[in-house]
């Protein structure tokens, strides 16, 4: 309810822009579809209105370590610059992606989750262990928002979404990078 525009529009235009930058949505929309829809649109979290400052202070905060905890982690990613597999390229150093020489948009959240995926062909990683390891340790979100992300990474580089050749899933288990 922003003057102009909407905050899920913004949420999905911050998550364009390619760099991360914590979203946390103060709102006074509080449905359930309302609060899942502003996940799945790029946020971090999700406040409704009224809130108390000292919850909003310790909601902050927590987004802040998760950054931190992701900004280490990054640190820490193995050294592989250009990946390639089967007309699909993922390049670290330019976090550009593409599929038959095709470049493909994908937002911040989905490249890092396709290049961890990818950078580890063949590993299994269950929905917590995406959640901790991509969106930052201890997210404490919706496991659901590792399969809104990795059906919209499958509808932007899989030639047939319902058949991946890239992304897999592991039933009951979680998903990895095909070998």
């Amino acid at each position: 309810m922003l003057p102009g525009a909407d905050g899920l529009s913004l949420c999905r235009e911050i998550r364009a822009g390619g760099n991360y930058i914590p979203i946390l949505m103060l709102t006074a929309k509080s449905t359930e579809l309302d609060r899942v829809l502003g996940l799945e649109m790029g946020a971090d979290d999700y406040l409704t209105k009224p809130f108390s400052l000292p919850e909003l202070i310790a909601r902050v905060k927590a987004l802040l370590r998760r950054v931190d905890a992701l900004t280490a982690h990054h640190a820490e990613l193995p050294s592989a610059p250009l990946i390639e597999y089967q007309g699909l390229t993922v390049d670290a150093e330019k976090r550009r992606v593409t599929v038959d020489g095709k470049e493909v948009d994908l937002t911040a959240r989905e490249f890092d989750l396709l290049y961890h995926l990818a950078s580890r062909p063949g590993r299994v990683f269950s929905r917590a262990d995406l959640l901790d390891q991509v969106w930052g340790y201890s997210y404490e979100g919706y496991e659901h928002t590792v399969n809104t992300h990795i059906n919209r990474l499958r509808a932007k580089i899989e030639k047939d979404p319902a058949h991946p050749a890239y992304v897999q899933t592991v039933w009951g288990v979680g998903y990895k990078f095909a070998q």
